[in-house]
């Protein structure tokens, strides 16, 4: 797990900010001497940053909160910025780090306007081509001083290389403090590896319409979104950031959730992001977003992200990046409400109902302690 935020006492000087008084944007390194206690592996780079901003009006969401798409960015840009760092830390061919997975993402308490995002990334793992790296996000109250958890992700990075984007570098390896640390990295790195290519192989379906449908079907609350990807929504070479696709997503998931529940709603957590392929400039990309499964407080929604190369007749549209996303809905005072049920009606909304219940029983074995679902 990733250290929290320093306290102000132990800010090293010559942060960076982009305006004069209150901080907007600043990131900053923290030497390993300085992170006191980190159980991570050590490196002669710094393995640890901070990258702080500002809440602002046009960050929030219906509720008043700050959208859950600008915490995922946040998360991506810390993740991006140090693992590039690393991959570039040693001399050889020069890269750029793309996201590959985000691993289930946790949205432990909301976040309000005019607080202080503190984005903690540290790198947790190396395999040959990819990288680790853990993610803590802790809120600010600037005029109480108080404190909070608010996310927690786990993203994988591949290095590409700047010369030719389609071919991945090695990965220059991190010293660990202790050998447990490497073994249990190596069988977390197997793990998504396998989940990966599973995902990959089942996402060949696509959102369709439906005239007239009856509330409380797929059908009644699916969405799609599409999107002109230009030079704003990319890197520097021309492809697209990957928190700016799951800034998109959970917009599309939360209109699913919305149009489901008719209510305020708020995500709650993010089960595996998967990116199977690079989203480049010029592109059209839609998001689809359908129901799959509904407990008594809480709704998975499937998004899916498919790019239309519209100006490379070579290439055919391509799926690009999926996940599930988990929203509850809220009163006006910001209290749980039930959320109506789902009704599945193809063959296949079925299937996809079960699968969703065998997740959610899971997690919930899991946050009880137990290592097998029950009902």
């Amino acid at each position: 797990m990733a250290p929290p935020p320093p306290s102000p006492s132990m800010a090293p000087p010559g942060l960076i900010h982009s305006a004069p008084g209150l901080p907007d944007t600043c990131a900053l390194l923290q030497p390993l001497a300085a992170a006191a206690g980190m159980s991570g592996p050590a490196a002669e780079t710094p393995s640890a940053i901070q990258i702080c901003r500002i809440m602002r009006p046009d960050d929030a969401n219906v509720a008043g909160n700050v959208h859950g798409g600008t915490i995922l960015k946040m998360i991506e840009e810390a993740g991006a910025i140090i693992s590039t760092r690393h991959c570039n830390s040693q001399n050889g061919e020069r890269c750029v780090a793309a996201l590959a997975r985000v691993e289930r993402t946790d949205f432990l308490s909301p976040m309000c306007i005019g607080e202080v995002a503190h984005v903690s990334a540290e790198i947790t793992y190396t395999s040959k081509h990819s990288v680790e790296v853990q993610v803590n996000v802790m809120s600010e109250n600037i005029l109480t001083g108080t404190k909070k958890l608010t996310n927690k992700a786990t993203l994988w990075y591949v290095p590409l290389s700047l010369k030719n984007v389609d071919k991945v570098l090695e990965v220059p390896p991190v010293v660990y403090s202790r050998h447990e640390q490497e073994e249990e990295g190596r069988k977390r790195y197997e793990a998504q590896k396998l989940e990966r290519m599973e995902t990959k192989w089942r996402n060949g379906d696509i959102v369709q319409p439906v005239l007239n449908p009856e509330p409380n079907t797929v059908s009644y609350s699916q969405s799609s979104l599409i999107h002109l990807v230009g030079p704003s929504d990319c890197t520097l070479h021309g492809f697209v950031h990957g928190g700016v696709t799951m800034k998109l997503m959970d917009e599309v998931a939360g209109i699913v959730a919305a149009r489901h529940c008719k209510t305020n709603i708020v995500t709650a957590s993010v089960d595996a992001i998967n990116f199977h392929d690079k989203i480049r400039k010029g592109c059209v990309i839609t998001i689809s977003g359908r129901m799959t499964f509904t407990s008594n407080k809480s709704m998975e929604i499937e998004v899916l992200v498919d790019a239309d190369p519209v100006v490379d007749n070579s290439q055919k549209r391509y799926r690009a990046a999926s996940a599930f996303f988990t929203y509850v809905s809220l009163s006006q005072e910001g209290k749980s409400l039930p959320v109506p049920q789902l009704v599945p009606e193809t063959e296949d909304e079925k299937k996809r109902f079960e699968e969703g219940k065998g997740r959610y029983l899971q997690m919930k074995a899991k946050r009880q302690g137990r290592t097998e679902p029950q009902p």
